[in-house]
């Protein structure tokens, strides 16, 4: 497993991609054909930044914009297959979500877990190892 992304929700896109773009060096890249409007930012080849549009106002106690999630890639279907295990095993909840394909690359699956609130875990793997 190796850390896969960090996910910024803000009101104002535009700013945020020019910055990290602009001034971070972060390259503007492919993002899926997603329902909301947002930017996958890339270094080394690799999405390493999602900024999304915030929709709603932030609730009551959560600021925006705001450091979203972090995500965790797991490659195998063993991995997966045993971090499902460790979940149900321990009772902890979570949502699931798929990707949609973009290009050459796969549909994916990604499981959300609410750690407390305003802390969110992701993991994410091909949809061919769920």
């Amino acid at each position: 497993m190796h850390l896969d992304h960090a996910t910024i929700v803000t009101a104002d896109l535009e700013t945020a991609r020019r910055f990290f773009v602009d001034i971070a060096g972060l390259d503007e890249g492919a993002r899926p054909p997603f329902s909301i409007d947002g930017y996958w930012l890339y270094a080394n080849g690799r999405p390493v930044l999602h900024l999304i549009d915030a929709t709603a106002p932030a609730a009551p106690g959560r600021s925006a914009p705001r450091i979203d999630h972090i995500a965790f890639r797991l490659e195998s279907a063993e991995e997966w297959q045993a971090l499902l295990a460790r979940l149900q095993a321990a009772g902890v909840a979570y949502q699931s979500a798929r990707v949609p394909p973009m290009g050459p690359q796969a549909a994916e699956v990604q499981l959300f877990v609410a750690l407390a609130p305003g802390v969110v875990i992701e993991f994410v793997t091909a949809l061919q190892n769920a």
